[in-house]
């Protein structure tokens, strides 16, 4: 690549990381011939949803929406654009060879850890979990888990009090940082990416929502930790009060107050610091709690004292069996209603 010859580059992905990366190549003017936005059914599943056409249409870039990264279809469009580059970032699905072939020099990934270490899922995640630096990571795609070689790496504090979303915002900025460092040497015809270290690879396997239920019988920092890790733009920790699911976005932990009580119980409400909950080792300060179907944040839950937080799981077991056996005598007397009026005379 030589300056004389400008790049032909299309970006694809569905999250802020991609919107970033979009607002910096225009910002610098590089020369963008196509950006693909990811369009999912449920926008709402997706941590830090962006939509990229409002920036696209401003800068006078043709913008064609997607499901499947590999389909046949997506495939063709990026074909019809020629691309040297195409740039896939903050996006779930795994880009298959056919694609990756198309670029006439590569196509750039992004990640947001010191790789060759934490590769692989939930990067945002296990930064909080492990109270770890970040570092914002541009890199070759190959057909591995976050192994090609690297492009760009900008590193970004994570502090042992920090959850998803302070993470998250410390991680854009270094976006920002990062791009502007490296676009200008890119577009004047620089290209040098370094090989990773495979030997010092780290792996990192997926999160799902699930992995926020709240085990009330942990530690405080544990649940503390996990509380965190599931922050927005995560769906969030949560447990369940009287049969509903309840989402707990922020919490703090006691040291000092002499207070003890049955695990998973509200103990105190204090209006600023929000409810005390007992665990299996210390107190907990539970702030920002709204229940899951509840679609306006603006109205957090109030807890109250004597509330228990959770299953007891003996006791649900318990009363499964008593109304599973009250089913079956419902159905059995339904049966034998039946059966006594097919045989009765007329």
């Amino acid at each position: 690549m030589t300056a004389s010859q400008p790049l032909r580059i299309v970006l694809a992905g569905a999250t802020s990381s991609t919107r970033l990366t979009l607002e910096s190549l225009v910002r610098h003017q590089a020369p963008l011939v196509g950006v693909m936005e990811f369009q999912p059914d449920d926008p709402s599943a997706i941590s830090s949803f962006a939509r990229l056409n409002d920036v696209a249409a401003a800068a006078d870039i043709p913008c064609v929406s997607f499901q499947n990264i590999n389909a046949l279809e997506s495939i063709a469009q990026v074909r019809a654009w020629q691309p040297d580059l195409c740039f896939v970032v903050g996006l779930s699905q795994l880009v298959k060879s056919e694609l990756l072939a198309i670029p006439r020099m590569a196509s750039v990934g992004f990640h947001p850890t010191w790789l060759p270490r934490g590769r692989g899922r939930a990067p945002v995640a296990w930064l909080v979990h492990d109270a770890i630096p970040g570092a914002v990571t541009y890199f070759v795609m190959d057909e591995g888990a976050d192994s090609g070689p690297i492009l760009v790496q900008e590193p970004f504090a994570v502090s042992p009090r920090d959850d998803a979303s302070d993470v998250t915002r410390s991680m854009e900025k270094a976006i920002g940082r990062a791009l502007d460092r490296w676009l200008p040497k890119l577009l004047a015809g620089e290209w040098n990416p370094q090989p990773q270290d495979d030997s010092q690879a780290t792996y990192h396997a997926k999160r799902g929502p699930e992995d926020g239920w709240i085990d009330w019988s942990a530690s405080a920092s544990d649940i503390h930790r996990l509380i965190r890790v599931a922050a927005r733009p995560h769906p969030g920790a949560y447990t369940y009060l009287k049969d509903r699911k309840l989402i707990v976005w922020h919490s703090e932990i006691e040291t000092s107050y002499p207070i003890r009580g049955v695990i998973g119980r509200v103990l105190l409400t204090d209006p600023p610091r929000g409810a005390l909950v007992q665990t299996g080792d210390g107190l907990l300060w539970l702030r920002d709690v709204t229940w899951s179907d509840n679609a306006d944040p603006t109205k957090p839950l109030r807890l109250s004292v004597g509330q228990r937080l959770g299953y007891v799981v003996e006791d649900e077991v318990s009363r499964l069996k008593h109304r599973v056996t009250e089913l079956e005598r419902i159905i059995l007397d339904l049966v034998n209603n039946k059966n006594h009026g097919e045989i009765a005379p007329k």
